[in-house]
């Protein structure tokens, strides 16, 4: 099993990458700050003075603005493939009050930054109900359903997925390879160095020269500590006899 289009979509938004948006009427991009809540709802974090709060300003009889997100995936390794590019659009309105107040702490669950302690004085917050939602990978491009991409979920691995990649390179590499070997069977070449180059809650991707293949895991992942969890049985052999973790697919 893999992310859908709109899991992937999700991930890319949720705010741990940087962003642009391109706002209507408005020269840009404009680099911004942002994540998204548990709706999937865009939340801007704007200084209160600048550029980009004059952008943002909704023009005459208007109480929000038009603006596009464009979100690019920053591989976690040089090696590693990238998921892609998603564009996300609507209207955007400042918030005041309780609503500031309830979106800051919406804003802290993924990003606890300093900035939110100035809100109503030096920063402002911004909310982005979702219209259009588009996602492009190897230059095909997928509408994706706003509804769908509400109920999606990011990916809980994708903040940490650097850290894992790296623990499994500095100190699993013998592991891996062999887990690795075993489960492609005969489809396993000599000579064979297989590198972990993405992770994601439903399995890992593996570079072997050219080749590539997917592993699965047996069930999603919820965190980081149930991922470890799940791959004790491959990086601890000897703790158990069942090292069975993982389906795979080649490619």
């Amino acid at each position: 099993m893999q992310p859908s289009p709109a899991e992937i979509a999700r991930t890319l938004a949720a705010g741990h990458l940087p962003a642009v948006a391109h706002i209507a009427c408005r020269p840009g991009p404009v680099p911004v700050r942002h994540v998204t809540d548990a709706q999937g709802r865009v939340l801007l974090l704007v200084p209160s003075e600048g550029t980009l709060a004059t952008a943002l300003r909704p023009q005459d009889g208007n109480d929000d603005t038009a603006l596009v997100l464009d979100i690019r995936d920053v591989p976690p390794m040089a090696a590693s493939p990238s998921l892609g590019r998603v564009w996300v659009s609507g209207w955007a309105a400042r918030l005041t009050g309780e609503d500031a107040r309830a979106a800051a702490l919406d804003y802290a669950d993924t990003d606890a930054c300093g900035d939110l302690l100035d809100i109503g004085e030096s920063q402002t917050l911004y909310r982005m109900d979702v219209a259009e939602v588009r996602y492009e990978r190897h230059e095909n491009l997928v509408e994706i359903d706003p509804d769908d991409y509400a109920e999606a979920t990011p990916d809980p691995l994708r903040a940490v997925e650097f850290d894992l990649i790296a623990d499994l390179a500095d100190h699993h590499v013998e592991e891996m390879s062999d887990y690795v070997k075993r489960q492609l069977g005969a489809a396993a070449r000599p000579g064979d160095e297989p590198r972990v180059v993405r992770m994601d809650r439903y399995g890992f991707l593996v570079r072997m020269g050219k080749r590539s293949a997917r592993l699965a895991f047996p069930r999603p992942v919820t965190d980081r500590h149930d991922l470890a969890h799940l791959l004790h049985p491959i990086l601890c052999r000897r703790c158990t006899p069942d090292s069975s973790a993982a389906d795979h697919t080649a490619a």
